[in-house]
């Protein structure tokens, strides 16, 4: 059940960041608040990152017993680990945003996305 709430929430933030690569208003929700409208740079590494967030949905409900393995138990797990600790790096990041609406929106779905892949992990 942790793992789906952890794929969930990490969900949302993987639709703000698709929504960030098609040039949508969104800035003030990622990279510090910065931009209102992502510049195309920042644009295409948004998409990169939505392939990554994406990955690391299917390793938390392959680590949680939702789907079925791709890679063995532990290699899953130690990614699991892995996304993790970004996680857990990104929400201190997040935090310390100059953009309100990064640190008070973004900041707790990163936060419990951590804490699920963190749980998720640790229940191997």
């Amino acid at each position: 059940m942790i793992a789906v709430l952890g794929a969930s929430i990490f969900g949302i933030a993987t639709i703000i960041y698709i929504l960030l690569a098609l040039g949508l208003p969104l800035g003030e929700f990622a990279w510090g608040g910065k931009y209102k409208v992502l510049p195309t740079n920042f644009r295409i590494i948004c998409a990169v990152s939505v392939v990554v967030q994406l990955f690391a949905i299917m390793i938390i409900l392959q680590t949680g017993g939702i789907i079925p393995l791709v890679f063995t138990k532990k290699v899953t797990t130690m990614i699991c680990f892995f996304f993790a600790a970004y996680l857990s790096l990104n929400s201190i990041m997040n935090a310390l945003s100059n953009s309100k609406k990064e640190r008070y929106i973004v900041t707790p779905l990163s936060v419990t996305s951590a804490i699920c892949f963190w749980i998720t992990a640790l229940q191997v």
